[in-house]
């Protein structure tokens, strides 16, 4: 499991008096910065390879500002050209969203999915539910 600390920002609260839900995406995709090191290391554009097909959230508690929240971020499963990932964001020690992400190792030159390789792969399994 990789875990993550955030500090909300006051732009990112909204009129509601809590985090905006458009937000929590972006702070899961944070959670997933070790993820796309593993399989781009230098993280150039060029050579990246994780490409995003679904995501869901769900929404069990408010977040808000001023307190710090952890992401937290395991490989759910691992496939021959995909994996999916769960995550789940706490404030105040308690769950307040979960959801999934299904990334494809993808190669932009050929714009075809390949095999993830193997020390990759070993390297996902370290992090596995």
């Amino acid at each position: 499991m990789f875990e993550t600390r955030i500090e909300p920002r006051v732009s990112e609260t909204d009129g509601a008096g809590h985090i905006n839900n458009t937000t929590i995406p972006i702070w899961f995709e944070a959670g997933r910065n070790k993820i796309f090191e593993m399989f781009t290391p230098d993280f150039s554009f060029e050579n990246w390879r994780c490409v995003i097909l679904h995501t869901s959230v769900d929404y069990v508690k408010q977040v808000f500002y001023g307190k710090e929240v952890v992401v937290k971020t395991w490989v759910k499963s691992i496939g021959n050209t995909s994996f999916v990932l769960y995550e789940e964001l706490h404030q105040d020690g308690e769950l307040c969203v979960k959801g999934n992400a299904v990334y494809v190792n993808f190669n932009l030159k050929t714009q075809s999915k390949e095999p993830i390789p193997g020390h990759i792969r070993k390297q996902l399994e370290e992090h596995s539910i």
